[in-house]
Parts: structure tokens; C-alpha cells; sequence
């Protein structure tokens, strides 16, 4: 029997073809989301991990893909606002994505990981260390693989009290989950040091004018400044505490730690001090990834693009280690075994923070570039 075809016909046949081909096409992938401020004041850091994650994934494929199948990065943006973050959440849920490399920003990572954990999605942090993200929360799929600000914060209160020596130290913050979480970790130890305080106060980030609280810090005779937060503030803080004559030294975590700090700093940047993961693209059995990154034209070297690399690492193996894209699997996995990574073999406790993890303090330097501090004996 000869069947004539309908242009309607045709075309209803056409779209059918076309689901079936996509429905083919998703089955041959595994998606990953990547979630991050790609828009707003901190885009780089949404970047640095973007880097990272894309950088693990084409050399994956390369070697042909996690069970047969090609791992695809799906860019999900959070602006590093925590109302953002449930609102990402629920796309990765509604999409079916079942693995996360993110949140970057402490705050939005909060507000995701109920959501996340509730409906079974792996989601591994490579850069939110607020202790408030994993604490008291019973989690099953939440992973991080960076340190705690419990872990950075007496890291650089140990460095100030042996190496600077100050007199009279400020902390500032900028209010919010990460700054002012990281800003009382420092305070703390601090003070058990016997260091003096004489000043812990927040400030508004995206203020443009922080000459008020420069004019304070001198008034109180400040000769070191902690500043909790992102680069954007702590660029002004320098400058405008330049201009103003203030003679103190300033250090923050690893949020400050962006190139675009120069831009905002200028020259008043320099001598900068602030605490990262180790540089773990000096490692020479890292250099092999390092010059993957190169290839690209990406950057290695920056504070979350290993640990975002790594990531991305332990998500694969984890798929390849229970032997399906199964999250619940994988998640159980991730909980029993340690993953050979940039990092070093790393592992994860009950909660999902790591068993162990390392800052280390860095001067950074008007051109942009950094070095690891010169400790004195």
C-alpha cells in the first residue's frame, strides 16, 4: 500500500524524529551543572571555577567520557546572591541535572543545599567555606573541596600573631555569610593570642565611599586591618586608606585574591596579604593539568580553579565507581573513598567537608601576581 504523506503529517513526523534524536542525544550525556555568580560584582570567581570544571570535562572526553557518555557543563548563574541560590537549585531539579560543581559564594550555598539534598542532587562546593554550609545539617550529597573558614580564619590569626606582630589590629566585614563568618573566626583566635582588637565592624559591600571607616581606623590608632569579604571593598579599603594616609597593612581571605583588585587598588595594592589553598599548580605531578589549563589560555594558578577541577574529578569517578549515573550511588560513594586529585588524594567526613585541607598565606603584588610569604624564624 502506497501512504501519501500530508505536509501536516510530514511535519508531525519531523518533530517526533526530532525528540527522538534529542531524547538519544541526552542519553549519550551526562550534565553537570555549574552554578556561580556570572553576572554582578564577583563574575570572576564564577569564572575561575568555570575554568576549572571545563578544563576536567574536555579531558575527560577526550579519553572517552564517564561510561561511555560525554560529560556537559550547564552554566547556571547566581550573581553570588543568596536569593539566588534556591532559585538555581530548583532549575538543576526541574532540569534533572543530578551533579553541581558549586555554589561559589558562601551565602547562595546556604540557601541551595536543602534544596539540593531534599531531591537527591551531588552538589560539591569548590570554594563556599562558611562552616554554616555543612554544620548541623545531616546532609547525605553536600561536599566541598576547599577548606572551612574555622580552618582559614586560625590559619591567618596564627600568621598575624607570629609573623606581624601588630599592636593594635582591626577586623572588618562585609555583613554577609562568608566576610563576617571568616572576619569572627579571626577575632577569636586573636584574641586567645593575647592580640588587641580594638575594632570589629561591618561595612556595606558596594559602597563607594569607605572614607568614614578609614577615618575610624586611624582614630584608633589601627596598625593592621583583617578585612572579611570579596575583593570589590577590600580594593577601596586600600585605596582610599592610601589617600587618607593610613599607614596600617592589610590582609584578607581567599575572596580578595582576583586580579581585578589592581584595577580597583592601584598601586596601593601591594604588600597585600591574604590566605588561599596552596598553589597547587607548583606541584610538578600537576603539571600535566596545568598545561592543559595553558593550552586553553586558562590559568591554573588562581584560588578556585584546581578545587573546582577536582570537583568536577570526583563527580566523574564517583559515576564511574558505583558504574551508573546514579547521584544517591554516588553520593554514598563519595562518602567511603578517597579520589586522587590536583589537590592529593582527598576524603570527606560525615558531613561532607574534608578531612583535611591547607591555607597557606600569600603577599600579592601590584602586577597582579602573587607569591607565598617568606616566613621569618
Amino acid at each position: 500500500m502506497n501512504i501519501r504523506y500530508t505536509p501536516a503529517a510530514a511535519a508531525i513526523g519531523l518533530a517526533i524524529g526530532m525528540l527522538v534524536s534529542a531524547s538519544a542525544g541526552a542519553a549519550d550525556t551526562i550534565r553537570v551543572a555549574v552554578a556561580g555568580p556570572f553576572t554582578g560584582p564577583v563574575t570572576q570567581y564564577g569564572e575561575m571555577v568555570k575554568q576549572g570544571v571545563d578544563t576536567a570535562i574536555e579531558q575527560i572526553n577526550a579519553q572517552g567520557g564517564v561510561l561511555g557518555k560525554k560529560l556537559v557543563a550547564v552554566t547556571m548563574d547566581d550573581a553570588c546572591e543568596p536569593k539566588q541560590g534556591p532559585v538555581v537549585a530548583n532549575r538543576v531539579v526541574n532540569e534533572k541535572i543530578h551533579y553541581v560543581v558549586g555554589h561559589v559564594c558562601s551565602g547562595a550555598t546556604i540557601a541551595a543545599t536543602d534544596i539540593y539534598n531534599d531531591e537527591g542532587v551531588v552538589m560539591i562546593s569548590p570554594s563556599a567555606t562558611s562552616p554554616a554550609v555543612t554544620d548541623g545539617k545531616n546532609y547525605d550529597f553536600i561536599f566541598r573541596t576547599i577548606g572551612r573558614d574555622d580552618q582559614q580564619g586560625p590559619a591567618a590569626a596564627d600568621f598575624i600573631a607570629k609573623q606581624i606582630k601588630p599592636k593594635r589590629v582591626a577586623i572588618l566585614h562585609d555583613k554577609q555569610s562568608y566576610g563576617q563568618g571568616i572576619a569572627t573566626a579571626v577575632k577569636k583566635e586573636l584574641e586567645k593570642d593575647g592580640i588587641k582588637v580594638v575594632m570589629f565592624e561591618g561595612i556595606n559591600a558596594g559602597d563607594s565611599d569607605y572614607s568614614a571607616v578609614i577615618t575610624k581606623l586611624k582614630s584608633v590608632d589601627a596598625d593592621f586591618v583583617y578585612y572579611g569579604g570579596y575583593h570589590p571593598e577590600m580594593g577601596l579599603l586600600l585605596r582610599q586608606g592610601a589617600e587618607q594616609g593610613l599607614k596600617a597593612r592589610f590582609m584578607g581571605p581567599e575572596g580578595v585574591g582576583n586580579a581585578d583588585i589592581n584595577a580597583i587598588a592601584g598601586p596601593a595594592v601591594e604588600g597585600m596579604l591574604l590566605t588561599l589553598p596552596a598553589d597547587y599548580s607548583k606541584n610538578p605531578a600537576n603539571a600535566a593539568v596545568v598545561k592543559a589549563f595553558k593550552d586553553k589560555k586558562r590559568d591554573a594558578s588562581g584560588a578556585f580553579q584546581l578545587t573546582a577541577y577536582s570537583a568536577l574529578l570526583a563527580i566523574a569517578d564517583g559515576i564511574k565507581g558505583v558504574g551508573a549515573d546514579d547521584p544517591t550511588k554516588v553520593a554514598a560513594y563519595l562518602h567511603s573513598h578517597a579520589i586522587d586529585t590536583p589537590l592529593g588524594k582527598i576524603s570527606w567526613n560525615k558531613q561532607g567537608d574534608l578531612t583535611n585541607f591547607k591555607f597557606e598565606v600569600f603577599t600579592w603584588h601590584k602586577d597582579g601576581t602573587k607569591t607565598a610569604y617568606q616566613y621569618q624564624k
